[in-house]
């Protein structure tokens, strides 16, 4: 019975330590407690991935986060007390307000841009539509430093935010490459569209081979998320569709190797152009 007993109790401990594990993966290292904190952050410009504050909380200073967490595009989530005690250890006091820090400072999209022209090269931009494994994020990252992309663009909605994981899996990658929040998908697209940009998105049924399209200039290529692919209003929105050769019996890829192949193909096209000139 004694031996049941603890084969019992070694179980339940494994089962603990597995969902620790998870909730850890997927909770951001980094967390601020506290109004004033919160709030100083913002205003310094911290890469702020989401506000939550308890339900019920109220006073200017509460008003004031929610303004500056809205005037620079920051998600508030309005939850119990119960879940924000959980979420912090054990005697740290949070007044109601946590904030989830990536471990690296978002940029604007303008940087972004701007660095790449000071270099004397066509801006490339990676823009991922609903990607919400850190896994795939990291990788993306990984890559897209080694084949040369300017920057990533990251909505705010329905997409993994920069975590320790994402940190984890790029390598270091992501000290190098620098990422933005945006807002909304559609006009992000459509505000660089009007600066010049030419708009690649991948799809499974996509109108040109990937080899044969046209990915030099300044140009946002578009990778959606494995199961769904882009979303229909994105893919409207986008100048043309590149698809990969399948010749098994699986007809997608993952996001990280889709967009691997479309960041260095990218890259090749670009170099033989310079080399040509």
């Amino acid at each position: 019975m004694k031996a049941k007993e603890q084969r019992a109790e070694k179980r339940a401990d494994k089962r603990t330590e597995k969902h620790t594990e998870q909730r850890s993966e997927e909770q951001p290292a980094h967390i601020l407690a506290g109004r004033h904190a919160v709030v100083e952050a913002i205003k310094a410009g911290r890469g702020i991935n989401r506000i939550l504050l308890a339900d019920g909380l109220r006073g200017p200073s509460v008003h004031e986060l929610r303004d500056l967490a809205r005037e620079n595009g920051v998600t508030v989530d309005v939850v119990s007390r119960a879940k924000l005690d959980a979420t912090v250890p054990e005697g740290v006091r949070h007044q109601g307000v946590l904030a989830y820090v990536a471990p690296v400072a978002y940029v604007a999209v303008e940087e972004i841009i701007a660095a790449a022209r000071e270099r004397g090269e066509d801006p490339l931009l990676l823009l991922l539509d609903s990607i919400e494994d850190p896994q795939n994020l990291g990788a993306l990252l990984r890559t897209a430093d080694a084949a040369g992309v300017h920057g990533i663009l990251l909505p705010r909605r329905h997409s993994v935010p920069l975590t320790e994981t994402v940190a984890r899996v790029s390598a270091g990658a992501l000290e190098y490459v620098p990422v933005a929040r945006i807002g909304n998908i559609a006009q992000t697209m459509r505000a660089l569209k009007e600066q010049g940009f030419w708009i690649a998105g991948a799809d499974m049924a996509g109108e040109e081979m990937y080899d044969r399209a046209n990915l030099t200039g300044a140009l946002v290529l578009v990778i959606g998320s494995e199961g769904r692919g882009m979303s229909r209003l994105t893919r409207d929105l986008c100048d043309f569709t590149v698809r990969l050769p399948m010749r098994g019996k699986i007809n997608s890829l993952n996001a990280s190797a889709a967009g691997a192949i479309l960041m260095y193909e990218a890259l090749r096209q670009r170099t033989a152009k310079v080399c040509h000139g």
